[in-house]
């Protein structure tokens, strides 16, 4: 069976490793996977770091479509990735979570009846002003075997009309709905440890025995308003310097790059001037994870960094609207904030005086890529 996977973001590489893992170890011979990277993510930082870190075989196609407006960019991977799809004949593809990758990989194998496969499908924010909420709804409704994380997503996905009773064959009309388990949890549990023996971060931080937050933002509801980008980072930076608290910000290329241009130059002093305030460069995937492991709070805008606080077990802030992941708001260890100062300020007291106790297990039991790569060898797909 032949297999090409499409990837164009750091979420969407950790993810691809479980899966990557999963075929290598348990299907090996049977499956042939052919990696393609969109170019959607180019900064090494962002990309070439994480194929290294987590072995992930090499790419034979690379889009190298980079930046660029939504409709620009979503359109350039399709038609790139419709003419690797002509070329490489696969079987199946499979696309992960909500970017323009995601949607562009999908929609052009779908075109072509080639089945697709979306791992960290139904999940719902119910706000389709965000990108990420469109590209995850119409990738849904185009794929042929649905691989969700949660309960609460599997279930939104029978509310749209997915049939829970389905039978194989399944197809794009005749989709199977799966509840499975999380492939980042899979990859948390498993390069934990070696994460904590190679990572450099908090010695390279002077971290060591510190009690700091971790703070990540790359949204553009967030980089792309100036209003919000202030509040934010003036409301961190009253946070870090009244607490005496390190926060670590390792800054994604876009809110680098929006910070001088958008942030006003009182605030951009104070920042610069905060010695508790730490902005680094982008971080590798073993480094995120001694860092969410050790922080002591996550405030962040970001989908994925919001699960990864639940694997450790830390409070998080999220610095949007709503979040796709109703489980961790519904238990209160995630708490919505938006770019709220006093909101920001209050909770972080709240949470800190009292922080969440109960983690129950709501994201599987580690081995979600191995039940889901036979799944998709199972089915009978290139049939």
């Amino acid at each position: 069976m032949k297999i090409v996977t499409i990837a164009g973001a750091r979420p969407q590489f950790i993810k691809a490793a479980a899966i990557s893992r999963a075929i290598r170890k348990h299907f090996s011979g049977r499956i042939e996977e052919i990696i393609v990277h969109s170019g959607q993510h180019y900064d090494d930082n962002m990309s070439r770091v994480f194929f290294e870190e987590l072995e992930i075989p090499h790419p034979s196609h690379n889009l190298e479509v980079g930046s660029g407006a939504h409709g620009h960019q979503t359109g350039e991977i399709m038609k790139r990735t419709e003419q690797v799809l002509l070329t490489e004949k696969p079987d199946a593809v499979i696309v992960y979570g909500d970017t323009n990758t995601t949607l562009a990989g999908a929609v052009a194998a779908a075109k072509l009846l080639i089945p697709v496969v979306h791992i960290e499908a139904g999940l719902r924010s119910f706000n389709k002003s965000m990108p990420e909420e469109i590209n995850r709804i119409l990738c849904d409704h185009v794929s042929t075997l649905l691989f969700s994380p949660t309960r609460t997503g599997f279930q939104n996905l029978v509310r749209e009309g997915f049939d829970p009773a389905a039978k194989p064959p399944y197809t794009s009309d005749n989709p199977g709905i799966y509840h499975c388990g999380d492939v980042m949890y899979d990859n948390a549990l498993y390069y934990a440890e070696k994460a904590g023996r190679s990572s450099k971060i908090l010695s390279n931080l002077s971290l060591e025995n510190k009690k700091f937050i971790l703070c990540t933002i790359h949204r553009d509801s967030n980089t792309d308003r100036t209003d919000r980008l202030n509040a934010i980072f003036n409301t961190l930076d009253e946070i870090a310097r009244q607490h005496s608290i390190d926060v670590i910000i390792p800054l994604h290329p876009r809110t680098q790059k929006m910070l001088p241009a958008d942030l006003n130059q009182d605030l951009l002093n104070r920042i610069h001037s905060n010695p508790f305030l730490r902005l680094t460069e982008p971080v590798s995937y073993f480094d995120m994870l001694v860092l969410e492991s050790r922080c002591t709070m996550i405030i962040t805008d970001s989908g994925g960094v919001q699960k990864e606080s639940y694997f450790f077990k830390k409070p998080c802030l999220v610095l949007r609207s709503e979040s796709e992941w109703k489980e961790l708001t519904e238990l209160g260890t995630t708490r919505i904030v938006d770019a709220d100062k006093s909101l920001i300020i209050n909770t972080y007291k709240e949470f800190i005086k009292n922080p969440p106790a109960d983690f129950p297990p709501i994201f599987g039991d580690g081995h979600a890529s191995e039940f889901i790569v036979g799944e998709i060898y199972h089915q009978d797909l290139w049939k």
